[in-house]
């Protein structure tokens, strides 16, 4: 008998993608992805169960559909697909904890990966060149889905050490790029015009949604376990990657004011917290090494071959027109004279 694999998180897209690939894969049984919604998109051969993991008659679910392997791919990014911060929140925090004991009553849970990000290791100047899975953050972050993150994986350590009979995985994934995936990150660069903080130029690591999906399904099926990071082989500066999606940067003079948080939004960029404004001044690089080495993946698209392929086929880049230009320095001298609340210091 092959695995049952219950998929958090199917009514958005790599939720619903990597359950459709899971139900696909030979060695997996069947597949049961669950939300509060009913899914955007195509589940392939997966049966959805409405269902809210923030609530405990998530265990049921478990109990009657005789679940072996949790796939957490439920943790948003983004406020606005759980309706403001505040239900975001709860569905990534409290969601999780509920899911978590859920899966410690279960007598038949025996696997358990998490999609979780690099974000927990924050972005300041004083981070080293290149993180490792055993390195922490210089500065924890303090907001948004970063926050959420860093709580999201220690509940699930202590889970891990409750249940040592249970293989956990954490999959510290780069941002997520390629022609279907949308996250903050996506909507930055197709904005109209890109803030950038004045004096910075910091290197941005990226993940296809391919490899991030292959990179799923070999932590779901396989026997490995611990943290892995997960993103294609290189950097990218942002200026390079600016001028390949043909973008106009604005540097912002200062980073401590409030001006940076105005201009976000004015470009509809409101979903960006300090933490992710402060990634845009001091980036962030992984090592993945254990993922090349214990799970045996390397990643099929590079940094550049990802990026690459999201100008290509979400942006179709080209040369700016002075038109374009002016457009962008009105909005930018819109945005300088409009007040707005301070910030605190990146």
């Amino acid at each position: 008998m092959g695995r049952v694999v219950l998929v958090t998180g199917a009514s958005r897209y790599l939720g619903a993608r990597i359950s459709a690939v899971l139900a696909d894969d030979p060695t997996v049984a069947r597949v049961v992805a669950v939300d509060v919604v009913p899914p955007r998109y195509e589940l392939g051969g997966a049966a959805f169960v409405r269902s809210d993991i923030k609530n405990p008659a998530i265990l049921k679910v478990l109990e009657r559909e005789d679940i072996d392997t949790v796939v957490h791919a439920g943790v948003l990014a983004t406020p606005h697909q759980a309706g403001g911060r505040v239900s975001m929140k709860e569905t990534n925090v409290i969601g999780t904890m509920q899911l978590l004991a859920a899966c410690q009553r279960s007598s038949s849970v025996s696997r358990f990966v998490v999609k979780s990000s690099t974000t927990v290791y924050g972005s300041s100047p004083r981070d080293p060149a290149v993180f490792t899975e055993e390195m922490a953050a210089r500065v924890v972050p303090r907001a948004g889905y970063a926050k959420d993150t860093v709580e999201v994986e220690a509940y699930v350590r202590g889970f891990a050490r409750r249940r040592p009979d249970v293989g956990v995985v954490t999959l510290r994934f780069a941002n997520t790029i390629g022609p279907r995936v949308t996250t903050p990150l996506t909507a930055y660069f197709e904005a109209a015009f890109v803030p950038t903080a004045l004096g910075f130029d910091p290197r941005l690591q990226f993940v296809h949604e391919d490899d991030a999906l292959e990179i799923l399904r070999l932590a779901t099926v396989g026997d490995h376990s611990g943290v892995f990071n997960a993103a294609g082989a290189g950097a990218l500066l942002l200026s390079q990657a600016l001028r390949m999606a043909g973008r106009v940067s604005v540097p912002v003079p200062t980073i401590a004011s409030g001006l940076t948080g105005q201009l976000f939004r004015r470009v509809g960029l409101a979903d960006f917290s300090p933490d992710e404004v402060r990634f845009l001044a001091h980036g962030r690089v992984v090592d993945c090494t254990r993922l090349h080495e214990v799970m045996a993946y390397r990643p099929k698209y590079s940094t550049l071959e990802a990026f690459t392929e999201f100008v290509r086929e979400r942006l179709g880049a080209g040369p700016l027109d002075v038109d374009r230009v002016r457009v962008v320095e009105r909005a930018f001298q819109q945005a300088l004279r409009a007040p707005g609340p301070a910030e605190p210091p990146l």
